[in-house]
């Protein structure tokens, strides 16, 4: 009696155990079927997702660089000549000037890859073709390293998107022990028909020039309003602080705003006696690669930058 009662008791146990295994692996299962991806741009929206978006639109170069970086792809990408070959068949969207929503509106995107603070508005319109926006931006390279780090969540390619910054980093690191004592001094200009602007530290030129070993003559000068990681130029202060290097950015035709800037500034006194000037150091940098978020790309501008300063200094 006794030996059928250990019997009972012993297969009772396994029932229990069993059940109790199912029980926790059903849990498991469902855990994991409706799990959800959650992310915070840089706007401070969270936002949900039940699954790994597939039709993705990006209205920047930078963010479109970034996913093709990551291994994914995009169904809409920003009017004008792709920054990535594979993205040429992607449908021209506008850009995050200006969004062509009916287009966008065509491709029923999952997610529509914007700016902030510039595609704030647009949330409401993206989100009502059923679309999610999500908002980042680039003032800095440590703004891109946080958008690969975002973007790498997202898609579930943290061990990509940890690659990707590591070669970041890398290259900051490998400049850093590259510079010389005395950083030569450059002022940053953002040209465009009948305007120039100094770029300053917060943009994201003005920090690349920074880390590549540049002075930026311009990092004290008041910033604009409209526009704050730009100041107006002072003439006065930059013939003052002398410039080893003028760089000009610019996104319509750069000789022509070069000569432009040339023609305003040749008409200040001390113009022709400044050493940028003197040594024929005015340089247009390439539209790829400054004035606009190179994305993973940042690593060639810091060395394209570090170089031209460095070996055209020595």
């Amino acid at each position: 009696m006794k030996q059928m009662i250990v019997a009972f008791l012993s297969i009772l146990m396994m029932i229990t155990v069993g059940c109790s295994s199912n029980s926790v692996q059903s849990e498991d299962e469902k855990e994991t079927n409706g799990s959800t991806i959650s992310i915070t741009d840089f706007s401070d929206r969270t936002i949900d997702f039940d699954q790994t978006p597939e039709k993705i639109v990006s209205l920047g170069n930078g963010e479109t660089d970034i996913i093709y970086a990551l291994g994914e792809d995009v169904v809409g990408r920003p009017t004008g000549d792709p920054v990535i070959d594979e993205s040429k068949d992607a449908l021209e969207v506008g850009s995050t000037h200006s969004v062509d929503l009916e287009k966008i509106t065509s491709l029923e995107p999952d997610i529509v890859l914007g700016n902030h603070p510039m595609n704030t508005n647009d949330v409401q319109a993206i989100e009502s073709i059923g679309s999610e926006m999500i908002l980042t931006s680039a003032d800095s390279v440590d703004d891109i390293k946080s958008q690969v780090t975002l973007l790498g969540d997202l898609f579930d390619k943290g061990e990509k998107s940890d690659e990707i910054i590591h070669r970041i980093d890398e290259k900051i690191d490998q400049i850093e022990a590259d510079l010389p004592d005395e950083k030569p001094r450059v002022l940053l200009v953002y040209g465009a028909p009948g305007t120039n602007m100094a770029a300053l530290p917060n943009s994201l030129s003005g920090d690349i020039l920074e880390l590549a070993g540049g002075e930026n003559i311009a990092s004290d000068y008041p910033s604009l309003d409209a526009y704050p990681q730009y100041a107006q130029l002072n003439t006065e202060r930059i013939i003052e602080s002398n410039p080893q290097f003028i760089l000009l950015m610019s996104h319509g035709n750069p000789e022509e705003v070069k000569d432009s800037f040339i023609e305003d500034m040749s008409n200040t006194a001390g113009w022709n006696e400044l050493d940028a000037v003197k040594q024929d150091n005015f340089i247009i940098l390439p539209a790829d690669l400054f004035g606009t978020n190179p994305g993973t790309k940042v690593v060639d501008a810091l060395d394209y930058l570090h170089e031209l300063l460095i070996e055209t200094k020595e």
